[in-house]
């Protein structure tokens, strides 16, 4: 690509006023233009293939196909794409799957301002472009020590108040095997007790409160 030729961008978020914030901080840049904007991961897949954006700004929490599900779909049919996630979570587990899926680059969404314009540049000229405090973040947790898939349902059924005898009936098991979940969940996460693992869930992203 010639130097000349403006980076191009596009957003998919599912507020329109971020994706209006996004545009008008690139519109006034020269070295930058925007493609074009999606409300959700299916439409963010259609725009890529239509416009083929330099950089792709991906919110992770959308309706519908979600921006991790939107990424890899992506990275799935063009491998070479760029994309920065967004969200408004800092949490290691929502990094780890987000570089995981194939983004390059991490952005929360209080960034957006001040870094959004050095990380598109960063992302376009080959580099992986992660805010430090978000790689202070992963750096607490490494090596990572990942749930299985039933103690995050365990720990989410947790967050929303049921007891081990609601989480039993819920996911067909026994309250035995619900307390062997919690048993593990615990030490996983490094805490002493129910409080402190929903606790650190939330703080982490491996679990949300819905909205």
């Amino acid at each position: 690509m010639e130097q000349n030729t403006p980076i191009t961008v596009a957003a998919a978020d599912d507020h329109p006023l971020v994706r209006a914030g996004i545009a008008a901080v690139i519109g006034a840049e020269a070295d930058m233009r925007f493609l074009g904007e999606a409300a959700d991961g299916s439409e963010a897949v259609q725009l890529y293939r239509q416009h083929r954006p330099d950089v792709l700004l991906m919110d992770l929490r959308m309706p519908g196909m979600d921006g991790l599900a939107a990424i890899r779909a992506i990275i799935g049919e063009f491998p070479d794409a760029r994309i920065v996630a967004l969200t408004t979570y800092d949490g290691d587990e929502d990094v780890h799957r987000a570089l995981e899926a194939g983004a390059r680059g991490y952005l929360l969404k209080d960034m957006l301002r001040t870094e959004v314009l050095t990380t598109i540049r960063r992302v376009f000229g080959g580099q992986r472009a992660i805010p430090a405090p978000v790689a202070a973040r992963l750096a607490e947790h490494m090596p990572r020590i990942e749930l299985t898939e039933r103690e995050r349902e365990v720990l989410q059924l947790v967050a929303q108040g049921l007891s081990n005898k609601q989480i039993a009936a819920a996911i067909g098991r026994t309250e035995g095997t619900v307390k062997v979940h919690l048993k593990n969940i615990h030490e996983k996460l490094g805490v002493d007790d129910r409080t402190g693992a929903v606790t650190t869930g939330l703080r982490r992203g491996i679990i949300r409160l819905e909205r």
